[in-house]
């Protein structure tokens, strides 16, 4: 009998600005697309698809450096039943914390990552299995400041300094796809999974069914999961499809590589 590889976790994701539902092209404020301005009953249509998972960012928090739509958030963590993972201006210890007690699952740290990475390591030794490290790059390198500035390090190499801190996941977004609808950049995702040995999630791009199959082909190589946004707004992915896809028995596929090659 083959062995069957774990599901691929199917993250929508509700990105605010202003208290609004909306998409950005490229990390871009200036071009948001506005899809809704309750983000509760999101959430709900959401879950009703069949959503255990959500991904929610505080684009406003992202620039400002601290939480901006709050009361958004704690909105979405009341009406979503399944777990919450939330990102956007969490730079210090006290925004972990209020998050984590308000509700929520998980808390992505990127910007700091970079900037303050003993304060993530000592979080995620505190916190197991409550802290996500965001790996945002743009042609390979970092992006921080809600994608506002590029460093000079390569997203590989910020992810192989979390190696040994305990955090959760990655959460490796190709910016330069990012609300596009261009497809997800997979080969680099799973480049990034193979290198390191902490689960993946994918995110930046997708643009509909395809990218999902792909993804969940790769799951043996570290890919925990995918965050989707534009491609379900517009109708091009159908959540329950993008679900079952995920959570399909499929067959180990032998690739002859391991993880680090």
């Amino acid at each position: 009998m083959a062995a069957l590889i774990p599901s691929l976790t199917i993250f929508p994701a509700i990105d605010l600005k202003g208290g609004q539902v909306v998409r950005l092209a490229e990390g871009d404020m200036a071009r948001a697309t506005v899809y809704g301005d309750d983000p509760a009953a999101q959430a709900r249509l959401f879950a009703d698809a069949g959503a255990t998972h959500l991904h929610v960012v505080d684009l406003d928090g992202a620039f400002a450096g601290a939480s901006v739509n709050g009361a958004a958030v704690e909105s979405i963590v009341a009406a979503f039943p399944g777990k919450v993972q939330v990102g956007g201006g969490i730079r210090d210890r006290a925004g972990v914390d209020r998050w984590l007690a308000l509700g929520v699952e998980r808390v992505i740290i990127g910007t700091a990552a970079l900037k303050d990475p003993d304060f993530v390591k000592s979080a995620a030794r505190d916190l197991p299995g409550r802290i996500v490290v965001g790996v945002d790059a743009r042609d390979g390198m970092v992006a921080t400041e809600g994608w506002a500035d590029v460093s000079d390090v390569h997203a590989r190499d910020l992810a192989r300094r979390f190696e040994d801190a305990g955090v959760a996941a990655l959460l490796f977004t190709d910016v330069g796809r990012d609300g596009l609808l261009k497809g997800c950049n997979v080969a680099a995702t799973v480049a990034l999974a193979r290198a390191v040995d902490i689960p993946v999630i994918a995110s930046g791009g997708v643009a509909g069914i395809a990218d999902i199959h792909a993804l969940r082909g790769h799951v043996t190589d570290g890919i925990e999961g995918v965050i989707t946004g534009r491609a379900l707004y517009d109708g091009r992915l159908d959540l329950a499809e993008a679900i079952g896809v995920g959570n399909a028995p499929s067959p180990l596929q032998g690739r002859g590589l391991g993880r680090g090659e």
